[in-house]
C-alpha cells in the first residue's frame, strides 16, 4: 500500500475542480447574457475517492509512483448540455481556452462504447497555483446530454453493485436504453428552435415581472402610495392574462413616474 499522505496529494485536484468549476459557470453566465441562450445547462465536480483511485490503478496497472500521469479523471468536472449539437459547442469553448491546455479527446458519441455509454470527454492539463508555485494537473471534463447523463448514472450504479460483471440480460436492457436515450435526444433536437424559443420568452417574461415589481417598490420608497397601488392594479390584470407587451409598456409608464417623483423630490 503507497504510503503518501493522501490529503495533501488531492488538495491540487481539489483546488482544480473548484476552480474549473467556478470558471466553467461564469462562461454559462457570459453566454447566456451575450446570446440570451447558454448551451452549458449546469456544472458540477468531484475528487475520485482514495478507494476509486487504488481501484483503477490496480486494473489499468498504473503503479502508485505513476498516479499523477496514468490517471487522468482524479480531477473530474461534468457539464450538461440540452442538445447534442450544444456538446460540441461546449468542447470548441474549451479548446480556445489560454488557462488550460488539451492533451486529447474522446468523442464516444460518434464512437460510442458497446454498453451504449455516450459522452464527450476532454483531458485537460490544468496549472494550479500552489504555495510552492504552479502545479500542472490533469482534469478530465466530461460534457453530456441530460439523457445521457441519467444512463450514464444508472449504469455506474449497477457496475458497482455487479462489481463490473454485468449479466448478460441486465446489459442488453441497458444497451436498448442507451438508445432510447440517444432517440430522446435526436428527437429534441429536431425541435430544438421551438423549446430555444420558448425558454427565451419565459425568461424575458420572468425580467420584464421582476423588473415592474421593483420599480413599483420603488414608487413607494417616494411615498407615491396612490400611484403604485393603481401600478400594482395594473400589474396583477396584465400578469393573469400573461401579457408581456403591456408589462413592457407599464414598465416605461411607473419609470416616467419615477422621474416625476425624483425630479419632486429635488425641487
Amino acid at each position: 500500500m503507497d504510503g503518501r499522505d493522501w490529503g495533501k496529494f488531492l488538495l491540487p485536484y481539489e483546488q482544480a475542480t473548484e476552480e474549473l468549476k467556478v470558471k466553467l459557470k461564469a462562461l454559462r453566465s457570459e453566454l447566456k447574457a451575450r446570446d440570451e441562450y447558454a448551451p452549458i445547462e449546469f456544472v458540477t465536480g468531484r475528487v475520485k475517492r482514495v478507494s476509486s483511485i487504488l481501484e483503477k490503478a490496480r486494473k489499468l496497472s498504473v503503479p502508485l509512483d505513476r498516479i499523477e500521469l496514468g490517471i487522468e479523471d482524479i480531477a473530474g468536472i461534468r457539464i450538461m448540455c440540452q442538445f447534442v449539437d450544444d456538446i460540441y459547442r461546449v468542447a470548441e469553448l474549451i479548446r480556445l481556452r489560454k488557462d488550460l491546455k488539451l492533451v486529447y479527446e474522446k468523442d464516444y458519441i460518434t464512437n460510442y462504447k458497446e454498453s451504449g455509454y455516450r459522452s464527450y470527454h476532454l483531458i485537460v492539463e490544468y496549472p494550479v497555483q500552489t504555495s510552492l508555485g504552479s502545479k500542472p494537473v490533469l482534469a478530465e471534463i466530461q460534457i453530456r446530454t441530460l439523457a445521457m447523463n441519467f444512463w450514464a448514472t444508472i449504469e455506474h450504479s449497477l457496475n458497482y453493485k455487479y462489481r463490473d460483471q454485468l449479466p448478460a440480460h441486465v446489459r442488453d436492457r441497458l444497451r436498448k436504453a442507451a438508445e432510447a436515450a440517444f432517440q430522446l435526444d435526436n428527437d429534441m433536437s429536431s425541435i430544438r428552435q421551438e423549446i430555444v424559443d420558448a425558454q427565451q420568452d419565459f425568461e424575458e417574461s420572468s425580467v420584464i415581472v421582476r423588473k415592474v415589481l421593483n420599480e413599483i417598490q420603488e414608487l413607494y420608497f417616494f411615498r407615491r402610495v396612490r400611484e403604485a397601488a393603481q401600478f400594482q392594479m395594473r400589474f396583477n390584470e396584465l400578469w393573469e392574462h400573461d401579457d408581456v407587451w403591456g408589462l413592457k409598456e407599464l414598465s416605461l409608464e411607473i419609470q416616467a413616474a419615477l422621474d416625476r417623483a425624483g425630479k419632486s423630490g429635488l425641487s
